[in-house]
């Protein structure tokens, strides 16, 4: 088992003594993605616009996506998606909110039905509306704030608040460098891209709580080392375990990215960005958010002394 470390047993790398740059850096990257959210905004997807949705079931066998792709999207109805539902046979069709109301969404249906003709099945219909689109915007953001509030909550309780502290800064900051990135590089955004953040929002808790976990463990065990040099020795001692997580789940994301389709690279993108940087704030955010702070030695117990620039120690 020795052989598969990927981090000595030794290993002490000062994070403390970076983290005046980490915070630099992360403020600088949060700033620029809030100023691309209210300039260039969102690149937001049918979900979220509003738009037409079409579901069929070919007659003779399998589904040719490419075909059917080439055939819609020279009618002028701008952006269409086509995308296998369940059987090779089923396939979902969304088509973007045409303007002129509700004449014109109608007239786009008719479009398609006169494009693929009597070769296909239609089983369902559905217009999207700007009400609707406006409802999944709302319940989507309140998802998001609702999750961050529950952590706050959950560290708070099972740690001390300068922990729920720590551990929010990092999501907030995981949660907006995907706006920021989804802004820059204008990929769709709806609601799987939602669920992505969701998901980092608790890969990222993970990787802190694990971190927060071994240096309340050190605190009771050394309570005379200088906080610096304390959450540098549990940074060191989870590395191990945070670079192999992160490793082996980049290389499950990079497999679905490069093999899965274009219906989930949207979905997957955002996870491997949310892995790196929920990997990042875990180390660069959380800590030195703990640190400001302060923390107890002991619940209940005699504030830490007051911090000073921590230097490593090797024995």
């Amino acid at each position: 088992m020795q052989g598969l470390r990927f981090i000595p047993s030794g290993t002490r790398i000062p994070f403390t003594r970076f983290r005046k740059v980490g915070i630099a850096i992360s403020s600088i990257l949060i700033l620029a993605s809030l100023f691309l959210f209210f300039t260039v905004d969102l690149n937001y997807g049918i979900d979220f616009r509003g738009g037409t949705l079409i579901e069929i079931r070919t007659k003779d066998g399998p589904a040719d996506l490419g075909d059917l792709r080439s055939r819609l999207g020279g009618i002028g109805l701008g952006d269409v998606q086509i995308q296998e539902f369940g059987d090779p046979s089923e396939v979902l069709i969304r088509i973007e909110q045409q303007t002129g109301g509700e004449e014109n969404q109608q007239r786009s249906i008719q479009m398609v039905k006169e494009t693929l003709g009597d070769t296909v099945d239609y089983r369902r219909v559905e217009v999207v509306g700007p009400t609707v689109s406006g409802e999944l915007i709302r319940d989507g953001t309140i998802a998001v704030v609702a999750a961050i509030f529950a952590v706050l909550l959950y560290i708070w309780f099972r740690f001390e608040w300068q922990f729920s502290i720590g551990a929010v800064a990092a999501l907030v900051h995981d949660v907006i460098l995907t706006i920021g990135i989804f802004c820059l590089l204008q990929l769709e955004f709806n609601l799987s891209i939602i669920a992505a953040i969701l998901t980092i929002v608790g890969y990222s808790l993970n990787d802190t709580v694990v971190v927060f976990d071994r240096i309340r463990e050190n605190l009771r065990k050394f309570k005379k080392m200088e906080l610096g040099d304390l959450v540098d020795l549990s940074l060191n001692e989870t590395l191990s375990r945070t670079i192999l997580t992160s490793v082996t789940t980049l290389l499950a994301l990079g497999s679905l990215y490069i093999f899965g389709g274009q219906v989930i690279r949207g979905f997957t993108f955002a996870m491997i960005w949310g892995v790196v940087v929920g990997t990042y704030s875990s180390v660069f955010i959380a800590s030195p958010v703990l640190m400001l702070l302060g923390v107890n030695r002991d619940r209940g117990g005699s504030p830490a002394p007051k911090l000073k620039e921590p230097a490593l120690r090797r024995t």
